[in-house]
């Protein structure tokens, strides 16, 4: 075990203790309000009450509702059985296993398997976990007790998969838990793979046959009356809100919902999305991916800045994929590493009157739009970055001091 190792696995030993402090020792630290909703609310699953339920005890100002598919209900309906304490500590802990995760399975897609037995990359691997941790994404995450690492973590390990009915399956049942893995689709579309797109809605269906089998009511009701409903998400102007139609609302101070600023916004961000993709290097799985999912991201009606996980991969991709030497490329990642470190969202939120006031003053809209403009930079970069000479793929055999750990 070498001394960059030992490091880096005391930093990330230091940061799940500071969090596990934070968690056990402040006043707040087990709120943990999103965990509370998934727990109690899917012990409701099959009373006819699961929707009716809301959760006030933490967040006065807006009760949350039980928002997911039924199906997540039944995934999460064994939790509820347990004392909360005992969930939530293994909640967390669970999500740092994912994180590291997700790290590993970014770099395996662009440096291959082989890469990852040396040791240099392995301390690659815990020293970016360790720096995740404190990014606006996992910080929030880790707040509420949310469930998106893990859902990034199934769309990689799908991804990363060479078998269709693996693939499919880990997509189509993410997307029975929550809707937005669906889009992970797209990626087996553009890297034409059709068994796993195919397969992948043929497990979500299930998902949905299964519910309706054990509570039809309240399947129906979902996917007739509150699918698409984003005010029973929450406040879409709210600072959190990164998605186009937060940006824009905040912007034209009312809710553009899905009209005609909107899908203008949307084919822009589309054209740039294919631009970006088609300029990739054959076979970066990782671009790819990351493209996709940065796409259903901005054209979510509700981006919480909690789902925007998959920044961690897009920041690796820009650091050591095969765009890493071509000019921009550290300036770009450098833009999502300093604005996720300080958490600009969060730091807004502290700027608005109410999560429900949508017209916000000129420099805090724009502000609020830190990852929406982002998106749209790096879509632009990657389309002109294509077209440079120092694009490669990545070289699995070079030397790594070529890439020094962060």
């Amino acid at each position: 075990m070498n001394r960059h190792f030992r490091l880096a696995a005391v930093a990330l030993g230091l940061s799940v203790l500071a969090r596990l402090a934070w968690v056990l020792l402040l006043p707040n630290g087990m709120n943990f309000v999103d965990l509370h909703v998934y727990v109690d609310g899917s012990a409701n699953l099959g009373s006819g009450n699961l929707y009716e339920y809301t959760d006030a005890s933490k967040t006065p100002d807006f009760p949350l509702p039980f928002t997911y598919p039924p199906f997540a209900a039944l995934v999460f309906y064994p939790l509820h059985f347990l004392p909360f304490s005992v969930v939530a500590i293994g909640w967390l802990l669970a999500t740092v296993a994912a994180l590291f995760g997700v790290v590993w399975i970014a770099l395996e897609l662009m440096l291959g398997k082989d890469a990852l037995r040396q040791q240099y990359w392995r301390t690659t691997a815990v020293a970016w976990t360790a720096v995740g941790m404190w990014l606006e994404p996992v910080r929030t995450t880790f707040d509420y007790g949310q469930v998106n690492v893990f859902l990034v973590l199934i769309a990689m390990l799908a991804v990363r998969s060479t078998k269709w009915w693996v693939s499919g399956t880990l997509v189509g049942a993410a997307a029975g838990v929550k809707l937005t893995p669906a889009v992970t689709g797209l990626y087996f579309v553009a890297r034409r793979r059709w068994l796993d797109a195919a397969w992948s809605a043929i497990v979500f269906f299930g998902t949905i046959g299964l519910t309706f089998a054990i509570t039809p009511d309240e399947t129906r009701k979902y996917f007739t009356e509150l699918l698409g409903d984003a005010s029973r998400i929450g406040p879409v102007a709210s600072s959190t809100n990164q998605s186009l139609r937060g940006a824009l609302s905040r912007f034209l101070g009312h809710d553009v919902v899905s009209g005609p600023v909107w899908l203008v916004a949307v084919l822009i961000t589309a054209v740039l999305a294919v631009l970006a993709w088609r300029a990739l290097v054959k076979d970066d799985l990782l671009g790819t991916l990351v493209i996709v999912q940065l796409f259903g991201l901005m054209v979510s009606p509700i981006s919480w800045s909690h789902h925007w996980i998959w920044l961690i991969p897009v920041i690796l991709w820009l650091v050591y994929g095969p765009m890493r030497e071509v000019a921009g490329a550290r300036w770009v990642a450098g833009y999502w590493l300093v604005t996720t470190a300080i958490g600009v969202p969060w730091v807004l939120g502290f700027f608005q009157s109410s999560i429900w006031t949508v017209s916000r003053p000129g420099i805090l809209s724009w502000l609020g739009a830190v990852d929406v403009i982002g998106v749209l930079v790096f879509y632009a970069w990657v389309a002109w970055a294509g077209r440079s000479s120092s694009v490669r793929p990545v070289d699995r055999s070079h030397e790594p001091a070529r890439h020094p750990v962060p």
